[in-house]
């Protein structure tokens, strides 16, 4: 799959003292490659993801409200949904399915199970240096699955929990160039001049 990424989107993600991208966000694998996200956006989708997966998982599960919210597609139908239960499950079953076995043995005990890095040391029997180096390759990839993922991505969470959205407008719309009329109706009209 090729994705559309512009420097508008990472840059606000890009680290300032990145040595790759010089805080651009975008870099260039090869001189005439298509430019690509920086690792360190990758890790920064990863950890705004993360850090609102322990929000929600957090929360009271009675301050938790169920949503009318609107399905797109043809129909226009509107459905109930618990939006933070819905990501909590999204991030889960999205890392399992991305991660292979091993990473996903540390992605769960060090994200899903809270353990620090001298726990899961010990309990995958790693030294730091290659616990680390693992623990950025799973932001990274993650991040890229995150931003990636069709037809709903979990990042921008703002799309994700009904905020604005992004999407194509279908294609009767695409070019419209005049308002159109709402289709008359016969009803009750009130006369628009004094008639004599």
């Amino acid at each position: 799959m090729n994705f559309d990424w512009n420097r508008t989107e990472v840059l606000a993600l890009a680290k300032e003292s990145c040595t790759q991208c010089q805080g651009h966000g975008l870099r260039r694998s090869s001189r005439k490659g298509p430019e690509s996200p920086c690792n360190c956006v990758l890790r920064g989708i990863f950890k705004a993801c993360y850090a609102r997966f322990r929000y929600c998982a957090s929360k009271e599960k009675h301050i938790s409200t169920v949503r009318l919210e609107q399905v797109g597609g043809k129909d226009r139908r509107m459905t109930w949904g618990r939006k933070d239960e819905e990501f909590i499950a999204d991030f889960c079953l999205v890392s399992r399915r991305a991660l292979d076995d091993e990473e996903y043995r540390i992605f769960k005990f060090h994200y899903l199970l809270g353990a620090d890095w001298k726990l899961c040391c010990r309990r995958l029997n790693m030294d730091r240096g290659n616990f680390f180096h693992s623990v950025y390759r799973i932001q990274q990839k993650l991040g890229r699955v995150f931003r990636e993922l069709e037809p709903y991505a979990l990042f921008p969470l703002d799309e994700y929990f009904g905020g604005t959205i992004r999407k194509e407008l279908s294609g009767e719309y695409k070019n419209l160039a005049v308002m159109p009329m709402p289709s008359k109706r016969r009803g009750l009209m009130p006369p628009l001049r004094k008639v004599a």
